[in-house]
């Protein structure tokens, strides 16, 4: 009888807190993204395929995991920009960097995690004038991203206004919108980002689009189109199985990433 495959050891580098409700049902992120990937993973338990551990990178400095104890790192949304240099972001950035160049480690970045990524490889994080997307959206994948995703086109949840703008030099783009060129790249066996959220559903949407409307942050104009779309059938999951496989796939050491 073959060994038993020892779980990957994912460590959640939580970039915010969620919004109350959000926070009272998950968690914190790392709830979140449990959530993700116990439904990627079914009808195999979550437990036997990744131990996930989650870590409060904005208010606690030490939080972070030693990279010999963790096998991959997925940093999360924030409601923060990735171009600020407050000290949590650019630390942040600079674990992203010497997680990037360790061999042994894979790197997934998602919404304000793919921008940190990009930041860490070379690439300029900015305000868009596009302004935002929100809510259930469709994105045109490229070649790699069809091959990646096995689909022409994604739908899933936006939150940003932030872009990336460029692809890091050794990478692939994944997707684009016509108001975000930049949404999601992959180094295989290395790193694989998406600006978009895989782990949010239309309840997580929901407050996170009233809260801001109520604050004056979205216009009654963005406030309904993200709530006309919220529950729209979204491509969430697919996206963590994705993720899944990208951990599980042979190491693959890309002498390009040294030079970050």
């Amino acid at each position: 009888m073959g060994s038993t495959p020892t779980p990957l050891r994912l460590a959640i580098l939580e970039a915010d807190t969620p919004l109350p409700g959000i926070n009272a049902r998950y968690k914190g992120y790392h709830g979140v993204f449990t959530h993700l990937f116990s439904r990627a993973a079914a009808p195999a338990p979550l437990s036997s395929l990744l131990s996930l551990s989650g870590h409060d990178v904005v208010n606690d400095l030490t939080s972070y995991p030693s990279l010999d104890a963790i096998d991959a790192v997925l940093i999360t949304g924030s409601k923060h920009s990735a171009f600020e240099d407050d000290e949590w972001i650019t630390t942040l950035v600079e674990f992203a960097r010497k997680a990037l160049i360790d061999p042994r480690i894979r790197v997934v970045g998602v919404c304000f995690g793919h921008q940190i990524v990009a930041r860490a490889m070379g690439v300029p994080v900015r305000r868009s004038d596009a302004g935002w997307e929100v809510s259930v959206t469709e994105t045109r994948l490229s070649k790699k991203g069809r091959e990646v995703f096995g689909k022409e086109t994604l739908k899933i949840q936006q939150m940003h206004r932030d872009q990336a703008l460029g692809v890091p030099a050794g990478a692939e783009l994944l997707a684009s919108t016509d108001r975000c060129p930049n949404h999601g790249f992959i180094v295989p066996g290395r790193v694989i980002t998406v600006q978009g959220h895989p782990e949010f559903t239309d309840d997580i949407m929901q407050e996170i689009l009233e809260t801001r409307h109520t604050t004056g942050l979205f216009s009654d104009d963005v406030f309904q189109s993200g709530m006309d779309r919220r529950a729209d059938e979204q491509d969430g999951v697919l996206m963590a199985r994705v993720f899944l496989r990208f951990l599980q796939e042979p190491r693959v050491p890309p002498p390009e990433l040294q030079k970050y």
